[in-house]
């Protein structure tokens, strides 16, 4: 498609490729519907009105028609789905295009891990673009499988689709001016810089924001959104599976405010994905809880657009993108056709388009665990007290306790009537032996094990259990897996998610993933008074940069001291 063909065909003086007509379109620019009918010439929107010619017509008789959606702010490897896969989940939910930091894969196979994501992204139906990670490893208080400096920074930013520093969660650096951070805050200047910024808040949050970051997804209170938002930031209204702030942060959105909010999901796993969708999910949840249908779909659309500064997107006028949902029921978010491009690509939670094939020889090979045996799972103690980290189900922050703990003979053993259970993360990168070893409270298991090779974001092995015998059989199937999710009871595995891509993804369909995944929470849920998505919550408890309290490979992290104890 020439300029000149696609300015022929919005005069009105040639046919276009495709007309949509009696459209009731939402208008995200002034906020209210119009009828009409929508022209597309090649990939782009060519006009709006009074248009009769092209060479396919579809006639949405006044359903809606709305701009594809945009998820700004996720991690594509929290669904353990190959990209292709991803793909088959969102885009007939009506993702059209997301924004995504790809540190999880990164901080396993280094820039090897993103180019792996956009040579696959160049294949399929949803525009994705990039974030470089700007934190691989998070912090000095892990190992992860890779590191990216500030070089490494620069060359990933002259990549197609790489369009700024993914979310800058060592807040401690940047507050203090640690040198290295600022040299890789120096090479994205001009760049979209996002922000991580969890209870920031008076000077310390103007210093962040002074270093150029105007982005923040990590607010979980009124309080902290409203302050973030008079300082000028953007506000990422985050609901995810396992970090859900909708409710707390929703009544900050109103005339005033809403052009500085867009919804995000940051991390959603496949089971979401698949069951009740991505970014639409977030958009009907809001619908639900009060806020005016195109107002919600602004947030979705437009404005994650204008921030990311992707001009030819989130609306629906003359040379945008023809990236465009059909929508029955407007207060329900009930999509119908997806349109990437100007081509049809889903109807009615259908794809039609087969995904393509993966190898089975992608990215495998990333776990590597020196030998080690049930002896080194033993943890001592001095005293009657020790460091507790407590999760909270729905959110990723946790609170530091300090409890008496039952001992025999200077080892602590798990207090099953108090909820304080064993905690393990083993480094799986180098092989080195370093294995961190603490207590969690509140993930309410009776017997067995759980254990993954998910655990943001450096991703060594994590492992939560009633008995050490369990833990060791876990997390011994991981490695034998090469990457996964497991469930240990009496020393037999009773379910496993296979994830041989880095430890991540799995090449499997999404409707086979979602069923282990779906089995296997089964599985945990059956090992006692187990919160929801308990996976998901084990994955954040060893991330030193969520307060307050964590454990890495290398020991416990006090998070707001930011400093091993």
């Amino acid at each position: 498609m020439g300029l000149a063909e696609l300015i022929s065909v919005a005069r009105g003086d040639a046919p276009a490729d495709l007309l949509l007509k009696n459209a009731r379109m939402v208008n995200t620019f002034v906020g209210n519907i119009e009828e009409g009918n929508v022209v597309i010439c090649g990939d782009r929107i060519a006009g709006v009105g009074d248009y009769h010619q092209a060479k396919e017509i579809i006639d949405l008789k006044g359903s809606y028609l709305a701009p594809g959606l945009i998820n700004g702010h996720t991690h594509i490897e929290s669904s353990m789905l190959h990209p292709a896969q991803y793909a088959q989940a969102v885009v007939p939910r009506g993702t059209s295009a997301l924004v995504t930091d790809l540190h999880e894969i990164t901080n396993v196979a280094g820039l090897e891990g993103v180019r792996f994501v956009m040579d696959w992204a160049q294949k399929l139906p949803l525009d994705m673009f990039f974030m470089a990670p700007s934190c691989v490893p998070a912090t000095h208080m892990e190992t992860s499988g890779a590191e990216i400096n500030a070089q490494d920074i620069k060359k990933a930013l002259r990549w197609q689709n790489v369009i700024g520093l993914g979310e800058m969660m060592n807040f401690p650096g940047v507050i203090n001016g640690n040198k290295q951070v600022l040299n890789k805050i120096a090479t994205a200047q001009d760049k979209v810089l996002d922000g991580h910024a969890p209870g920031v808040s008076s000077k310390q949050l103007n210093a962040y924001i002074a270093a150029g970051i105007h982005s923040d997804h990590e607010s979980t209170t009124l309080e902290e959104g409203r302050e973030k938002l008079r300082r000028g930031m953007y506000l990422m209204i985050r609901e995810g599976s396992s970090e859900k702030n909708l409710d707390a942060l929703l009544p900050l959105v109103n005339d005033k405010t809403y052009k500085r909010c867009l919804f995000v999901v940051d991390d959603r796993s496949c089971s979401d994905l698949l069951r009740e969708g991505d970014i639409d999910a977030v958009v009907r949840k809001a619908i639900q809880k009060g806020l005016e249908p195109v107002r919600a779909i602004q947030l979705a659309t437009i404005n994650a657009a204008e921030y990311f500064r992707l001009y030819d997107r989130g609306g629906i006028t003359p040379g945008y993108i023809a990236n465009l949902i059909t929508i029955t029921d407007l207060s329900q978010l009930e999509i119908d056709m997806v349109f990437y491009k100007g081509h049809l690509v889903t109807r009615g939670g259908s794809s039609l388009l087969p995904p393509p094939e993966s190898s089975a020889k992608e990215l495998t090979d990333t776990i590597h665990i020196k030998p080690f045996n049930v002896e080194a799972l033993r943890l001592t103690i001095t005293g009657e007290s020790f460091p507790v980290i407590e999760v909270i189900p729905g959110q990723i922050v946790t609170k530091k306790r300090v409890e008496k703990v039952k001992a025999k003979d200077g080892v602590v053993l798990p207090d099953l009537e108090q909820d304080i259970l064993k905690l393990v993360v083993m480094e799986r990168h180098r092989a080195s032996g370093n294995i961190g070893l603490g207590l969690v409270k509140g993930f309410g298991l009776k017997r067995g094990a759980l254990a993954s090779s998910i655990a943001h974001d450096s991703h060594n092995i994590i492992a939560v259990g009633s008995n050490d015998p369990d833990i060791l059989t876990a997390i011994k199937e991981i490695e034998r897996l090469q990457g996964g999710l497991v469930v240990c009871s009496d020393a037999k595995i009773s379910a496993a998610l296979p994830l041989p891509i880095a430890g991540l993804l799995s090449p499997e369909p999404v409707e086979v993933v979602v069923d282990k995944f779906e089995n296997l929470e089964t599985a945990a849920a059956g090992l006692g008074n187990v919160p929801p998505a308990p996976f998901a919550l084990l994955s954040f408890v060893a991330l030193p940069v969520i307060p307050e309290l964590r454990l890495t490979d290398l020991g416990l992290v006090d998070v707001l001291a930011f400093k091993l104890i």
